[in-house]
């Protein structure tokens, strides 16, 4: 009698440095400058002050975060949590508005590194420049979780030496006989008032990616302790670096209002270094993209992969780990290809619309941690942590959604008008629950 075939599973590779590199890499950090200029002239010269905001509101959802995956230690994020403490139509829908953000941040972010490459090496078309990002970044992926860590780690070593580099030549430039001096005016500016930091929600896109940590919950030892763990140190750390970028910067330029705010850092660039950390700060952002596209990568397949086990994808596409590289790498190869539509996008279009997904999804696991409460109630769990902490947490996801413009909401919408069409046929008109996953 023939022993039956033992599905292949994610290989648990990752402790909680690996997490946390990992979920710094997905931010990337170095593109706050790159969103500078847009960032001071709306807070009016508070770049600081609105991150610190920024900061706080991130903070109450990496606390939801938290709190889901330690009570459902399996891959999905806020599709799997939405799914367990709300329900599984719910939770459909919810893992549907987050793919778009999954699913196409990729793209966006090989598209940023391809034009500072082709910026750098104008002899290198920028086809071919986004078909460098997408291969390589592919591969690393489906050779396995710890050939992506390595590469990670190696490459988010040499961006932080970039961001100290950054940091030391604007002390020297801001304490020199031509700076302006320390002062705390980063933090609310001249002519600064609580509604104008307010405004700057920008802010807060830099933090999309904290999440995508919990999506390797299946990949990590002792999840249920790392993960939440990981979660908050990302977001935590993410916005010290987010301030402390931003406070450097805006002492380097006081001014809140730049030429052309879409390359005010390659003006501060200057301003402290010269030509030469000009060429590095570009290449600083080329390490900084391509780091982030592999984690982007790597997150993006493994939410497809949770989803295609549960059916609610065809399985035998999405759900298929191989059994060699003990990777999706179906999922892998299609992240990629959707990538290369980069080479026929531009920045602006591409970036329109990804963040729409990304607040449902946090306004989604928000309300999983309410449900949860409401659900075990008789576990005497603290109903400030479990209810006003994740209440607060929503209310800041749905205010930043709100801030989007017309054609993010207008694609959002269509967008979700597809799922609601896929849902009502795998369910046979909204009759029974989605495929449930065996945990």
């Amino acid at each position: 009698m023939e022993t039956p075939a033992v599905p292949a599973e994610l290989k648990r590779a990752l402790r909680t440095p690996s997490l946390v590199v990992f979920g710094l890499a997905y931010m990337a950090p170095l593109e706050l400058l790159a969103i500078f200029g847009v960032i001071s002239e709306n807070s009016l010269g508070a770049a600081a002050g609105a991150y610190l905001l920024a900061t706080f509101a991130m903070l109450l959802t990496a606390s939801s975060y938290g709190k889901m995956a330690r009570a459902y230690p399996v891959s999905g994020s806020a599709y799997t949590y939405a799914r367990k403490a709300i329900g599984p139509k719910v939770g459909f829908l919810s893992g549907w508005a987050i793919l778009l953000d999954y699913m196409f941040l990729p793209l966006v972010v090989w598209l940023i590194g391809a034009n500072y490459l082709h910026e750098a090496v104008p002899a290198l078309p920028l086809w071919a420049c986004v078909g460098l990002f997408v291969v390589i970044t592919s591969v690393l992926n489906i050779l396995g979780v710890k050939v992506a860590d390595r590469a990670n780690l190696i490459l988010m070593a040499l961006l932080f030496l970039i961001i100290i580099f950054f940091v030391i030549l604007s002390v020297g430039q801001i304490a020199g006989p031509e700076g302006n001096g320390f002062s705390l005016h980063p933090f609310y500016g001249e002519h600064t008032n609580f509604g104008a930091i307010s405004a700057a929600a920008i802010a807060a896109y830099s933090f999309l990616g904290f999440d995508a940590v919990t999506t390797l919950t299946e990949e990590t030892h002792e999840p249920q302790k790392r993960i939440p763990r990981a979660v908050m140190l990302v977001a935590a750390l993410g916005g010290v670096i987010f301030v402390g970028l931003a406070f450097f910067a805006q002492l380097v330029h006081p001014d809140p209002f730049f030429d052309n705010p879409d390359t005010a850092a390659v003006d501060v660039v200057a301003q402290i270094g010269g030509p030469l950390f000009g060429a590095i700060f570009i290449a600083g952002v080329i390490i900084g993209e391509f780091a982030s596209g592999l984690t982007c990568q790597w997150g993006a397949t493994r939410l497809l992969y949770a989803m295609g086990r549960d059916n609610v994808l065809p399985r035998r596409f999405f759900g298929q780990i191989d059994k060699k590289w003990q990777t999706p790498v179906f999922n892998t190869v299609l992240t990629g290809a959707v990538g290369l539509i980069g080479i026929f996008m531009s920045v602006e279009t591409s970036t329109s619309f990804i963040n729409f997904g990304a607040f449902i999804g946090f306004a989604m696991v928000n309300l999983s941690v309410i449900f949860y409460w409401r659900q075990h109630r008789g576990e005497h769990l603290n109903p400030v942590s479990y209810l006003v902490v994740p209440a607060l947490g929503a209310l800041v996801a749905v205010f930043l959604m709100t801030q989007l413009d017309g054609t993010a909401l207008l694609i959002g919408a269509i967008w979700l008008a597809v799922g609601v069409g896929i849902l009502a046929k795998i369910t046979r008109g909204f009759k029974v629950a989605p495929p449930e996953m065996a945990v």
